[in-house]
């Protein structure tokens, strides 16, 4: 469940009413809820009860430190996939120790970084890559704990850009190479094998992929243990999200009926925990999970403000102040966000529908959120929650168009606190060298 309800026709996040945000400091701004994302890690740790496990939260999700604290606190790991998340995490206050550290191309600062830094393991995705790692862990007199990343060639059933477990993809080692290269492993004196790791993809709908996955892996779990008493198998994350809509208070009712874009809904964490437990439980192994947008996908939304209506002879626009910079994921993965009105009047009639797309202000067709969407009327000063936006939202953000970060600000009950400044124009040229 997520923690946006409309209270006497105004959106608000937990206790806080969300327009008054806004006016405090600005738009386009991120605004997130403490309350749902400890939620959801508190009942995926409670699914999980019956196996010796850690949660590491996959940062590239959202790093904001106030979030990783939050988590931290809670007692989360971490999933990083650079050197620069580590840092993040760290500074944050987090335990590397607690840290997996995935990804295709460490490079040897990074490397250098997490051994001195003491990481949990290194996912190796690549031979070359195992050999690049005893050769840094030489060279610093240290011992590196690895697992090996198993590409067991599972159709995860999700969007091509975000699916990482088939021979297809630049990740991991397929499975009946996997032996050979333990072997290898446990003959580098810098080396120390301590896992297993898989991780199929991301906004996965269903918990049959993850069964599957876990059920080619499992034997040689089995196996790797015996031989070289590995501590862990890492299952990855992946679990996907309903791209949620605003509730009306006390109602547990949606505003309005789900959108055919909508079609498909992701699993509980009922389904995925009755799908993997068991046969996790059998393999007497600490189980390592990395969600990252199940935890805070759905406790963030992007709040903008319509600048102007325009309407030509074919289409109408709601032309707001965020743009695909701020939130690129319906440009880049054609994804779905729920759009909705701060003030709820205007949607609590439905004949005052319309067909609109919501679109921002950068120099691209591609700068849109919404496609003919059909929604409640919209007009110039509105303030827009655009759902669903506390995964992959900020974090794949940028300078396009010269247009600063927006700002962050965290909910917690009754408060509110900002937690990134907004950037200024000045902080766009800022470490910029003018050429001679």
């Amino acid at each position: 469940m997520h923690s946006f309800r409309y209270r006497d026709g105004k959106l608000h996040c937990e206790d806080v009413d969300l327009a008054r945000v806004a006016e405090k400091f600005g738009t386009p701004l991120y605004v997130y809820s403490a309350g749902t994302i400890l939620d959801h890690y508190t009942r995926l740790d409670a699914a999980l009860a019956l196996l010796d496990h850690v949660i590491c939260y996959a940062v590239k999700a959202n790093s904001n430190r106030a979030i990783l604290k939050l988590l931290a606190h809670a007692g989360a790991g971490f999933d990083i996939v650079s050197g620069g998340e580590l840092y993040r995490v760290i500074a944050a206050g987090g335990d590397p120790a607690r840290c997996t550290f995935a990804g295709v191309g460490k490079s040897r600062e990074e490397i250098e970084f997490a051994l001195e830094q003491g990481v949990y393991s290194f996912n190796v995705e690549s031979e070359v890559e195992l050999e690049s790692i005893d050769r840094i862990a030489s060279a610093k007199n240290l011992r590196a704990p690895i697992a090996l990343r198993a590409n067991p060639d599972v159709d995860p059933h999700t969007h091509e850009y975000v699916s990482t477990g088939s021979r297809e993809n630049k990740f991991g080692i397929a499975l009946d190479e996997l032996p050979a290269v333990y072997e290898r492993a446990a003959k580098m004196l810098n080396i120390e094998i301590v896992g297993v790791q898989m991780h199929i993809g991301s906004q996965i709908t269903e918990a049959e992929p993850f069964a599957s996955a876990i059920k080619k892996v499992a034997p040689i779990v089995r196996k790797l243990k015996s031989k070289y008493g590995i501590k862990f198998f890492s299952i990855g994350g992946g679990m996907g999200i309903i791209y949620l809509r605003a509730l009306e208070s006390g109602s547990g009712k949606w505003w309005h009926d789900h959108g055919p874009a909508c079609a498909g809904s992701a699993f509980s964490i009922r389904d995925y925990a009755e799908a993997i437990v068991p046969p996790l439980r059998e393999l007497g192994i600490r189980i390592l999970v990395e969600p990252g947008r199940f935890l805070v996908g759905n406790a963030g939304v992007l709040l903008t403000r319509v600048h102007y209506i325009k309407q030509t002879a074919e289409k109408k626009f709601a032309i707001v102040d965020a743009g695909m910079n701020d939130l690129i994921r319906p440009a880049l993965y054609q994804s779905y966000h729920e759009i909705v009105p701060c003030r709820a009047s205007a949607a609590a009639d439905a004949k005052r529908t319309q067909e609109i797309d919501i679109v921002g202000p950068v120099c691209e067709s591609g700068d849109f959120f919404a496609l003919d969407r059909e929604m409640p009327e919209v007009h110039e000063g509105d303030l827009l929650a655009i759902m669903s936006a506390g995964a992959y939202g900020f974090m794949m953000a940028s300078n396009y168009n010269s247009r600063p970060f927006p700002a962050e600000a965290l909910v917690h009950g009754d408060k509110v606190s900002l937690i990134r400044e907004r950037q200024t124009w000045e902080d766009l040229v800022r470490g910029e060298i003018e050429s001679l």
